[in-house]
């Protein structure tokens, strides 16, 4: 997912269909000098987690 896309997703604070390993996250902040974005399962909040931009996938 590009740096752009991750954060008018983050703005808007829809709940958008991404996915990181199969599993719908949301994403809570993106940190564009990274490339990085703070996520957590939908099901899950507790387990928050920074992950690569690059292994979000939008459906």
């Amino acid at each position: 997912m590009n740096v752009q896309r991750a954060q008018e997703i983050t703005e808007s604070g829809e709940i958008a269909n991404i996915l990181f390993n199969g599993q719908r996250v949301y994403i809570q902040h993106v940190d564009a000098d990274k490339g990085t974005a703070r996520i957590y399962p939908l099901d899950d909040p507790e387990k928050e987690q920074e992950v690569a931009l690059n292994d979000l996938v939008e459906h």
